[in-house]
């Protein structure tokens, strides 16, 4: 028997809604497009400069941004710092965008469940979720980075492992908001399975919180990919990222500070564009809001 999707999700009004309200948002607006060009510089930078991440040039050491053929200086052994900043923004990036996907999925799953099945399920879920967020979460990626051997794909992991249970406590709240709502109870009474109505109704109705949850979990992750690489438990030389550049740079601050300002301006740049970006999706898909 063909089942016929009870609520196919917004409509193509509301959404066009959406959009109009997040173009309104002059801030969100500036967020993208710095995201956008950073993404795209570190995508393409690294092909364009003429030097590579890992090039030692021992007479260029030190040399200040614009002061010669290296456009943003040079470290302690005469890398190509723009080179290396590129390089580092793949990695950062990589991390955080991989990171939010795998906190999101697995939240996501988590709070549709918790919050639509409730009861005993639900009530050992949401606990699980309490019991997580009573570690700091900074002590338990420390305590991970430490224990684990560190890569790109394992701080990634790492970090999802801390940031899930928000996104799984912002979903149960919504589902258990819309569980009862007439879609719902239609389609329980049409014997669709409790899958079917988790993942395939309620879930497209939640899609908004979880995607403002989703712009502000890669912001949390690459400032959380900063600070253990800083600390020397994430990203090791030499491959580079943001965080270990900052490490790097530390004991430089006062001969050549612009190894340290330039991968935290980077740092910066992507954190508050995507808090930008969070704030415009929190205003455009806020429903409450539309005749406002």
């Amino acid at each position: 028997m063909t089942t016929v999707a009870l609520w196919s999700g917004p409509s193509h009004w509301w959404h066009s809604r959406a959009v109009r309200r997040f173009a309104r948002h002059p801030l969100a607006l500036v967020g993208l497009a710095m995201i956008a060009a950073l993404t795209l510089t570190c995508i393409v930078g690294p092909w364009v400069l003429p030097y590579d991440s890992l090039q030692i040039d021992l007479r260029g050491r030190f040399a200040p941004p614009f002061s010669g053929p290296h456009v943003l200086g040079t470290d302690p052994l005469g890398r190509d710092l723009a080179a290396r900043l590129f390089m580092a923004g793949r990695i950062s990036l990589s991390v955080g965008f991989s990171a939010m996907v795998l906190s999101v999925v697995v939240g996501t799953v988590v709070g549709v469940i918790a919050g639509y099945r409730g009861g005993w399920l639900g009530a050992a879920l949401m606990r699980t979720v309490d019991g997580f967020l009573s570690f700091p979460s900074i002590f338990l990626v420390l305590a991970l980075s430490a224990a684990l051997k560190p890569s790109p794909v394992m701080i990634v992991v790492i970090i999802a492992v801390t940031k899930w249970m928000e996104v799984a406590r912002i979903v149960e709240a919504e589902v258990r908001s819309l569980r009862e709502r007439e879609f719902v109870l239609a389609g329980r009474m049409l014997g669709l399975s409790s899958s079917h109505i988790m993942f395939r109704e309620i879930l497209p109705n939640a899609i908004g919180p979880i995607t403002v949850a989703a712009s502000l979990t890669v912001a949390r992750a690459i400032l959380l990919e900063a600070y253990i690489s800083f600390l020397g438990y994430g990203i090791q030389p030499p491959l580079p990222s943001w965080g270990n550049m900052l490490n790097g740079a530390q004991q430089y601050l006062a001969s050549a500070p612009w190894m340290a300002i330039i991968p935290g301006a980077a740092i910066t740049i992507a954190v508050t564009s995507f808090n930008f970006i969070g704030d415009g999706l929190r205003d455009a898909l806020d429903v409450r809001g539309e005749h406002n």
